[in-house]
């Protein structure tokens, strides 16, 4: 669901890049978070991991909310926030003053295209949920892996599709709504991606079957508890449109075809 736009019937966008929008988002994930999951699932991404004393990236920070629970929860030295919009990134600055975290934390507005840091320059490179929207995920493999330490980990989660090729007419119905510059990209494709760059121990989790329940829940809340805060905010009619996705997004997710899922891969010694 992040960096989505949704038109209202006066061809009004909405971008979650709006203030009222990442209210919105934060309302149903939790604050600081553009996707599902909260700190909890930032802990299952890195389960295992020792980041004591580590540099660490992450791709697409949005508000936050990942980076400071891994500068509070973690022994890290330094972890770097990176995204393409001004004003997310500006949040993340303010929030990690407020939070007493700017010595470990760092936020830097980017343009799309290659990381702009030296090879080797992290230990762990993270991302959580943003990296769909990056089509070439064999560029976005060789550029993580150059930035990458040898022996250094790249722990993310994205969105992949069940399957290489078309998408089901469910699938496109529901990017139809979402708006969405989606970069999905099968298994295989994946796998291939990351072994070309050079990667080893690639693991794949796949979390289908734990997002079915929760997007269930999500769905309840906007259409029960949330509804009069969020319209308060928004309007009725963008409130019904997320609840339209919603149940489209459910579509998908009970077909197995949108598969939100966790990667590991490692650079080699």
């Amino acid at each position: 669901m992040s960096d989505s736009m949704i038109k209202d019937d006066q061809d009004t966008e909405y971008q979650e890049y709006d203030e009222s929008y990442n209210a919105i988002l934060e309302g149903v994930w939790g604050e600081g978070f553009l996707s599902p999951g909260g700190p909890e699932e930032v802990d299952s991404i890195l389960e295992g991991l020792d980041l004591t004393d580590y540099t660490i990236l992450d791709i697409g920070c949005g508000l936050g909310g990942a980076d400071f629970h891994i500068a509070q929860s973690y022994k890290i030295k330094q972890i770097t926030g990176i995204d393409i919009a001004d004003n997310l990134v500006n949040h993340c600055k303010q929030t990690a003053i407020a939070k007493n975290l700017a010595d470990n934390t760092s936020f830097l507005t980017v343009k799309p295209g290659p990381l702009p840091f030296d090879e080797g320059a992290m230990d762990i490179v993270f991302s959580k949920d943003s990296i769909i929207h990056i089509a070439d995920k064999h560029s976005l493999a060789k550029d993580i892996y150059r930035v990458l330490r040898p022996g250094g980990w790249f722990a993310a989660s994205d969105w992949l599709a069940s399957h290489d090729g078309p998408p089901s007419s469910e699938m496109i119905a529901y990017e139809e709504a979402e708006g969405l510059d989606f970069g999905l990209a099968g298994h295989d494709t994946y796998e291939h991606a990351l072994q070309e760059a050079g990667f080893q121990n690639i693991e794949f989790n796949n979390r289908n079957g734990w997002y079915r329940n929760q997007a269930r829940e999500e769905r309840s809340n906007l259409a029960g508890p949330l509804y009069e805060e969020l319209k308060e905010k928004t309007g009725s009619a963008f409130v019904d449109q997320l609840i339209d996705i919603w149940d489209k997004m459910i579509i998908v997710l009970d077909r197995g075809e949108l598969c939100p899922t966790h990667l590991r891969a490692q650079r080699p010694l």
